[in-house]
């Protein structure tokens, strides 16, 4: 296929509630394949919550966690998948034989499991280990690959994806109005959540500045025009656990220009059609046609003293403590 729509959605996730979450996710995988749309994404632990994994007891987390593919809710996403004809991308911990977990992100279709990526820096709870492979699949002739929020931010890791021939990039997230040394950066109030619908414009102007989308334009197209491929961003709206996301779930192409985007304060979908000309039209195909990694395999390549840095406070001004192994 030289041309695949796909969507990327946006909800508001309920913590430990899968029930809840697969039928949100049934409901928004009818819509987006009644647009027409190939595929469609979620986000970051889309099936399980996310950020309410932080107060979680090693068992709380094991209890939480699954088996893939031969869990619950990889059995119901492929079921989803099979009843809208769609392919669907969710995110979900796992678990293994040995009762190693991990933050997961999977792809089904109507037969299956297609691909499972393990995020290679999570941090939001001690019990979680890191993935150590990179990851990159087929849905209908396209090669795709997947990197769970952090992982983008490291640049390395999606210079290297496309380098393994993704030419979409799956980008799911839990992200923004969150602290950092960044000037600008914080939580936004979730009274403004409470009070969208008397009081949007409030609401709008905190997701749109510095705590949100305007920090997200900074970085994430770059990582699409920069590398020529297409990145399909996913992010959840409204509570998370205690905290506030803002949406923006969006579809960028080769040229960092978006295609489309959720805008809604509600549960959405939002789709594109991705053309593959682009790919060899974009600067970024040129770049990577030009490079001289002669010069700089010793040094990108080099071991270095490695450490998961915090990426955000809790609510209480406490740190949230990286994972070392």
């Amino acid at each position: 296929m030289e041309k695949i729509k796909i969507a990327t959605a946006q909800f508001e996730h309920k913590n430990a509630d899968k029930m809840y979450n697969l039928a949100v996710i049934d409901a928004l995988s009818a819509r987006a394949a009644a647009q027409g749309a190939n595929v469609v994404a979620f986000h970051e632990c889309s099936v399980t919550g996310y950020t309410f994994a932080r107060h979680c007891s090693k068992q709380e987390m094991l209890d939480i966690s699954e088996l893939v593919p031969s869990g619950p809710s990889t059995r119901r996403l492929t079921e989803i998948a099979a009843k809208h004809n769609i392919v669907v991308l969710a995110g979900l911990f796992e678990k293994d034989e040995a009762g190693h977990m991990y933050k997961a992100y999977i792809c089904v279709d109507r037969n299956g499991l297609v691909a499972k990526y393990r995020k290679l820096h999570p941090f939001i709870s001690p019990y979680l280990r890191p993935g150590d492979a990179y990851c990159v699949f087929d849905i209908k002739g396209w090669k795709c690959g997947i990197l769970i929020c952090y992982d983008n931010n490291i640049i390395e890791n999606v210079r290297a994806t496309r380098l393994l021939g993704a030419e979409v990039i799956f980008m799911p997230h839990v992200t923004m109005c969150t602290p950092s040394t960044r000037p600008g950066a914080g939580f936004v109030d979730p009274v403004l959540w409470k009070n969208r619908e008397t009081d949007p414009t409030s609401l709008r102007a905190e997701f749109d500045g510095l705590k949100g989308r305007a920090w997200l334009m900074k970085w994430l197209p770059a990582r699409a025009y920069d590398n020529a491929v297409y990145v399909v961003f996913s992010n959840p709206v409204g509570m998370d656990d205690d905290q506030l996301k803002n949406g923006c779930s969006m579809i960028l192409d080769p040229f960092g220009d978006i295609l489309t985007e959720c805008r809604s304060m509600d549960n959405e979908v939002a789709t594109a059609l991705l053309n593959r000309e682009k790919l060899r039209l974009a600067g970024g195909y040129r770049y990577l046609e030009a490079r001289r990694p002669e010069l700089y395999a010793g040094i990108v390549g080099a071991d270095h003293a490695s450490v998961q840095k915090v990426a955000w406070l809790d609510k209480s001004g406490d740190k949230m403590e990286p994972e070392r192994h």
